[in-house]
Protein backbone atom coordinates (compact mmCIF):
# COMPACT_ATOMS: atom_id res chain seq x y z
CA UNK A 1 0.00 0.00 0.00
CA UNK A 2 1.15 3.52 -0.75
CA UNK A 3 1.00 5.81 2.28
CA UNK A 4 -0.46 9.24 1.70
CA UNK A 5 -0.23 12.35 3.85
CA UNK A 6 -3.72 13.31 4.86
CA UNK A 7 -4.62 17.01 4.94
CA UNK A 8 -6.96 17.44 7.87
CA UNK A 9 -8.07 20.92 6.92
CA UNK A 10 -10.19 22.15 4.10
CA UNK A 11 -8.27 23.50 1.08
CA UNK A 12 -10.55 26.53 1.25
CA UNK A 13 -9.27 27.48 4.72
CA UNK A 14 -5.91 29.23 4.11
CA UNK A 15 -5.39 30.07 7.78
CA UNK A 16 -5.67 26.41 8.76
CA UNK A 17 -3.32 25.46 5.93
CA UNK A 18 -0.73 27.92 7.23
CA UNK A 19 -1.12 26.39 10.69
CA UNK A 20 -0.61 22.90 9.24
CA UNK A 21 2.64 24.20 7.76
CA UNK A 22 3.57 25.56 11.21
CA UNK A 23 3.53 29.12 9.87
CA UNK A 24 1.70 30.22 13.00
CA UNK A 25 2.66 33.89 12.91
CA UNK A 26 1.65 34.15 9.27
CA UNK A 27 -1.65 32.51 10.13
CA UNK A 28 -2.31 35.11 12.82
CA UNK A 29 -1.40 37.94 10.43
CA UNK A 30 -3.50 36.57 7.55
CA UNK A 31 -6.78 38.41 8.33
CA UNK A 32 -4.98 41.76 8.43
CA UNK A 33 -3.25 41.07 5.13
CA UNK A 34 -6.48 39.89 3.47
CA UNK A 35 -8.17 43.10 4.54
CA UNK A 36 -5.22 45.16 3.33
CA UNK A 37 -5.12 43.31 0.00
CA UNK A 38 -8.80 44.02 -0.58
CA UNK A 39 -8.53 47.69 0.35
CA UNK A 40 -5.22 48.54 -1.32
CA UNK A 41 -5.27 46.10 -4.24
CA UNK A 42 -2.06 44.42 -3.11
CA UNK A 43 -0.60 42.14 -5.77
CA UNK A 44 -0.20 38.39 -5.22
CA UNK A 45 3.58 38.61 -4.99
CA UNK A 46 3.53 41.51 -2.50
CA UNK A 47 0.81 39.77 -0.48
CA UNK A 48 2.78 36.53 -0.18
CA UNK A 49 6.06 38.32 0.53
CA UNK A 50 4.49 40.50 3.24
CA UNK A 51 2.84 37.51 4.91
CA UNK A 52 6.05 35.48 4.93
CA UNK A 53 8.03 38.45 6.23
CA UNK A 54 5.63 38.55 9.19
CA UNK A 55 6.57 34.95 9.91
CA UNK A 56 10.31 35.56 9.54
CA UNK A 57 10.33 38.65 11.79
CA UNK A 58 8.23 36.96 14.48
CA UNK A 59 10.44 33.85 14.47
CA UNK A 60 13.60 35.94 14.68
CA UNK A 61 12.17 37.85 17.62
CA UNK A 62 11.20 34.64 19.42
CA UNK A 63 14.66 33.17 18.83
CA UNK A 64 16.28 36.31 20.21
CA UNK A 65 14.13 36.15 23.33
CA UNK A 66 15.09 32.51 23.79
CA UNK A 67 18.80 33.32 23.47
CA UNK A 68 18.41 36.16 25.99
CA UNK A 69 16.80 33.76 28.48
CA UNK A 70 19.54 31.19 27.94
CA UNK A 71 22.22 33.85 28.49
CA UNK A 72 21.15 34.26 32.11
CA UNK A 73 21.74 38.01 32.35
CA UNK A 74 20.80 39.24 35.85
CA UNK A 75 18.86 42.13 34.31
CA UNK A 76 18.08 43.65 30.93
CA UNK A 77 20.28 46.46 29.62
CA UNK A 78 20.96 47.99 26.21
CA UNK A 79 23.74 50.25 25.06
CA UNK A 80 21.24 53.09 24.65
CA UNK A 81 20.78 53.05 28.43
CA UNK A 82 24.47 53.38 29.20
CA UNK A 83 25.42 56.94 30.17
CA UNK A 84 28.84 57.55 28.66
CA UNK A 85 28.82 61.10 30.08
CA UNK A 86 29.18 59.57 33.53
CA UNK A 87 32.13 57.43 32.40
CA UNK A 88 34.23 59.84 30.26
CA UNK A 89 37.22 57.47 30.39
CA UNK A 90 35.20 55.16 28.10
CA UNK A 91 35.08 56.54 24.58
CA UNK A 92 31.70 55.77 23.06
CA UNK A 93 33.07 55.14 19.56
CA UNK A 94 35.64 52.70 20.92
CA UNK A 95 33.09 50.73 22.94
CA UNK A 96 30.68 50.58 19.99
CA UNK A 97 33.25 48.47 18.14
CA UNK A 98 32.47 45.62 20.54
CA UNK A 99 28.84 45.62 19.43
CA UNK A 100 29.88 44.56 15.95
CA UNK A 101 30.07 40.98 14.61
CA UNK A 102 33.79 41.59 14.09
CA UNK A 103 34.30 41.24 17.86
CA UNK A 104 32.91 37.71 17.65
CA UNK A 105 34.63 36.82 14.39
CA UNK A 106 38.04 37.95 15.70
CA UNK A 107 37.48 36.20 19.06
CA UNK A 108 38.63 39.24 20.99
CA UNK A 109 38.53 39.85 24.71
CA UNK A 110 37.41 42.82 26.77
CA UNK A 111 38.36 43.27 30.43
CA UNK A 112 36.72 45.97 32.56
CA UNK A 113 38.52 46.75 35.80
CA UNK A 114 37.51 49.07 38.61
CA UNK A 115 35.79 49.38 42.00
CA UNK A 116 32.16 48.31 42.42
CA UNK A 117 29.40 50.55 41.14
CA UNK A 118 31.09 51.91 38.01
CA UNK A 119 28.84 50.16 35.50
CA UNK A 120 31.19 47.34 34.47
CA UNK A 121 28.53 44.64 34.63
CA UNK A 122 25.94 46.81 32.91
CA UNK A 123 28.30 47.61 30.05
CA UNK A 124 29.19 43.93 29.63
CA UNK A 125 25.49 43.05 29.47
CA UNK A 126 24.83 45.87 27.00
CA UNK A 127 27.50 44.54 24.65
CA UNK A 128 26.44 40.92 24.94
CA UNK A 129 22.76 41.82 24.51
CA UNK A 130 23.49 43.53 21.21
CA UNK A 131 25.43 40.50 20.01
CA UNK A 132 22.56 38.22 21.03
CA UNK A 133 20.24 40.43 18.97
CA UNK A 134 22.60 39.90 16.04
CA UNK A 135 22.11 36.13 16.35
CA UNK A 136 24.92 34.99 18.66
CA UNK A 137 24.57 32.93 21.83
CA UNK A 138 25.81 34.22 25.18
CA UNK A 139 26.31 33.09 28.77
CA UNK A 140 26.64 35.15 31.95
CA UNK A 141 28.27 33.76 35.09
CA UNK A 142 29.72 35.36 38.19
CA UNK A 143 33.04 34.13 39.49
CA UNK A 144 31.33 33.30 42.79
CA UNK A 145 28.70 31.09 41.14
CA UNK A 146 31.32 29.44 38.97
CA UNK A 147 33.49 28.66 41.99
CA UNK A 148 30.50 27.39 43.94
CA UNK A 149 29.43 25.11 41.11
CA UNK A 150 32.94 23.71 40.76
CA UNK A 151 33.13 23.07 44.50
CA UNK A 152 29.94 21.02 44.29
CA UNK A 153 31.11 19.08 41.22
CA UNK A 154 32.62 15.98 42.77
CA UNK A 155 33.46 14.20 39.52
CA UNK A 156 35.27 15.20 36.30
CA UNK A 157 31.98 14.71 34.45
CA UNK A 158 30.24 17.16 36.77
CA UNK A 159 33.03 19.66 36.31
CA UNK A 160 32.81 19.46 32.52
CA UNK A 161 29.05 19.86 32.72
CA UNK A 162 29.67 23.27 34.27
CA UNK A 163 32.48 24.33 31.96
CA UNK A 164 31.13 23.04 28.64
CA UNK A 165 28.43 25.72 28.13
CA UNK A 166 30.95 28.43 29.03
CA UNK A 167 33.38 27.13 26.44
CA UNK A 168 30.78 26.62 23.71
CA UNK A 169 28.79 29.88 23.79
CA UNK A 170 29.60 32.58 21.25
CA UNK A 171 30.03 35.30 23.90
CA UNK A 172 30.92 34.75 27.57
CA UNK A 173 30.65 37.25 30.42
CA UNK A 174 32.66 36.31 33.51
CA UNK A 175 31.53 38.81 36.13
CA UNK A 176 32.91 40.00 39.49
CA UNK A 177 36.25 38.25 39.24
CA UNK A 178 38.15 38.83 42.47
CA UNK A 179 35.30 40.27 44.55
CA UNK A 180 35.32 37.38 47.03
CA UNK A 181 38.10 35.13 48.34
CA UNK A 182 38.98 32.62 45.63
CA UNK A 183 38.32 28.92 45.83
CA UNK A 184 41.30 26.71 45.06
CA UNK A 185 39.48 25.22 42.06
CA UNK A 186 38.77 28.58 40.42
CA UNK A 187 42.27 29.28 39.06
CA UNK A 188 42.62 26.09 36.97
CA UNK A 189 39.02 26.40 35.75
CA UNK A 190 39.57 30.04 34.81
CA UNK A 191 42.64 29.06 32.82
CA UNK A 192 40.73 26.24 31.10
CA UNK A 193 37.97 28.65 30.09
CA UNK A 194 40.27 31.38 28.81
CA UNK A 195 42.62 28.96 27.05
CA UNK A 196 39.67 27.05 25.56
CA UNK A 197 38.10 30.22 24.17
CA UNK A 198 41.40 31.78 23.11
CA UNK A 199 41.32 32.66 19.39
CA UNK A 200 37.98 30.86 19.11
CA UNK A 201 35.30 32.88 20.90
CA UNK A 202 35.18 36.30 22.62
CA UNK A 203 35.17 36.77 26.38
CA UNK A 204 34.20 39.76 28.53
CA UNK A 205 35.52 39.91 32.10
CA UNK A 206 34.72 42.37 34.89
CA UNK A 207 36.95 42.60 37.94
CA UNK A 208 37.66 44.88 40.88
CA UNK A 209 41.32 43.87 40.86
CA UNK A 210 44.08 45.14 38.61
CA UNK A 211 45.64 42.51 36.38
CA UNK A 212 48.79 42.69 38.49
CA UNK A 213 46.77 41.29 41.42
CA UNK A 214 45.17 38.39 39.59
CA UNK A 215 47.66 35.95 41.09
CA UNK A 216 45.64 36.41 44.30
CA UNK A 217 42.58 35.10 42.45
CA UNK A 218 44.32 32.16 40.82
CA UNK A 219 46.57 31.48 43.83
CA UNK A 220 49.35 30.89 41.32
CA UNK A 221 51.59 33.53 39.71
CA UNK A 222 52.36 31.43 36.61
CA UNK A 223 48.70 30.59 36.08
CA UNK A 224 47.71 34.24 36.31
CA UNK A 225 50.43 35.19 33.83
CA UNK A 226 49.23 32.56 31.35
CA UNK A 227 45.64 33.80 31.62
CA UNK A 228 46.57 37.47 31.22
CA UNK A 229 48.85 36.68 28.27
CA UNK A 230 45.93 35.15 26.35
CA UNK A 231 43.53 37.93 27.30
CA UNK A 232 45.91 40.64 26.16
CA UNK A 233 46.92 39.03 22.86
CA UNK A 234 43.65 39.88 21.11
CA UNK A 235 42.08 42.02 23.77
CA UNK A 236 41.92 45.30 25.58
CA UNK A 237 41.64 46.37 29.21
CA UNK A 238 39.71 49.43 30.37
CA UNK A 239 40.26 50.79 33.86
CA UNK A 240 37.13 52.54 35.11
CA UNK A 241 37.29 55.24 37.76
CA UNK A 242 35.19 57.88 39.41
CA UNK A 243 32.11 57.86 41.64
CA UNK A 244 29.74 54.94 41.88
CA UNK A 245 27.00 54.71 39.26
CA UNK A 246 24.55 53.94 42.04
CA UNK A 247 25.02 57.32 43.72
CA UNK A 248 24.74 59.31 40.49
CA UNK A 249 21.22 60.45 41.31
CA UNK A 250 22.20 61.42 44.85
CA UNK A 251 25.14 63.42 43.52
CA UNK A 252 22.82 65.39 41.25
CA UNK A 253 20.53 66.16 44.17
CA UNK A 254 23.46 67.27 46.35
CA UNK A 255 24.81 69.49 43.57
CA UNK A 256 21.44 71.17 43.23
CA UNK A 257 21.10 71.60 46.96
CA UNK A 258 24.52 73.24 47.36
CA UNK A 259 24.26 75.76 44.51
CA UNK A 260 25.10 79.37 45.50
CA UNK A 261 22.22 80.80 47.40
CA UNK A 262 20.85 77.44 48.46
CA UNK A 263 20.52 76.62 52.12
CA UNK A 264 23.15 74.28 53.53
Amino acid sequence: MTSRTQIATSPSDPKALLQDLHLLHAAEALPVWLERAAGEEVGYSDFLRGLLEEEIVARASAQTEQRLRQAGFPYAATIEQFDFRFRPELKRQVILRYLDPTFVEQAGTLTLVGPPGLGKTMLAICIATKLVQLGYSARFVTAQNLAGGLARAITPVGRQRILRPLLACDVLILDELGYLPAEASLGPALYEIIAGRYERRPTIITSNKSLTDWSIITQDVSLAAAIIDRLMHHGQVFYLKGPSWRVKGHMSEETTATKPGAST
